[in-house]
C-alpha cells in the first residue's frame, strides 16, 4: 500500500495555475476547523479544558505561522525570476515571530493572551507580503482569493482567542 501511494500522479494545476486547486481550497479551508474547535471550547466548554484550548490555539496559530513563511520560501525558490531579497526575509520572519512568542511562556510571563494577540495579528499582517508576491507575480493567479479569507480567518479567530485568555 505505501508504495502505491509514492507512484501516485500529482494533482496538476487545474488550467495552467489560473483556476484554484479544489483541494486547495478545501484543505485550506478545513486549517480553520483547529482554531473554531479551540475558540468554541473556550465560549461553551468545560472550565477544565480551558488550558488545553488555549495551548492547542496558541500552538496551531504559531505553526500555521511559520508554514506561511514555508510557503513563501517555496514560492520564491519555484521562481523563474530574479527574487528580490525582501521576500527571502518575509520568509523567514513568521518563523521567528512564532519563536518569540513562546518567550513570554519560557519566562514566566503573562501567557498565552499576549503571545496570541502576536500571531492573531502577524496572521493578519501576513497580507501585506501575499499581495506584494503577487504584485511580484511570483504566486499563483488564485493565491490572493485563497490567501485573504484563510489570513482573515485564523488571524481573528486566533485573535479572539487571545482575547479569553
Amino acid at each position: 500500500m505505501t508504495g502505491r501511494l509514492w507512484r501516485q500522479r500529482p494533482i496538476p494545476h487545474i488550467d495552467g495555475g489560473l483556476r484554484m486547486p479544489p483541494i486547495a481550497k478545501w484543505l485550506g479551508y478545513a486549517g480553520l476547523l483547529p482554531q473554531l474547535w479551540a475558540l468554541t471550547v473556550l465560549l461553551v466548554g468545560n472550565p477544565e479544558s480551558r488550558f488545553t484550548a488555549l495551548a492547542l490555539g496558541y500552538a496551531y496559530a504559531a505553526l500555521i505561522l511559520s508554514f506561511l513563511g514555508g510557503m513563501w520560501w517555496g514560492l520564491a525558490a519555484q521562481a523563474r525570476a530574479v527574487i528580490p531579497a525582501w521576500v527571502w526575509g518575509a520568509a523567514i520572519a513568521p518563523s521567528l515571530i512564532a519563536l518569540a512568542s513562546t518567550l513570554p511562556w519560557a519566562v514566566g510571563a503573562r501567557w498565552p493572551g499576549p503571545s496570541l494577540a502576536l500571531l492573531g495579528g502577524s496572521l493578519l499582517a501576513s497580507l501585506a507580503v501575499d499581495y506584494s508576491l503577487a504584485a511580484a507575480g511570483l504566486c499563483p493567479n488564485w493565491w490572493l482569493k485563497l490567501r485573504v479569507p484563510l489570513s482573515v480567518g485564523l488571524g481573528g479567530l486566533t485573535l479572539w482567542i487571545g482575547y479569553f485568555a
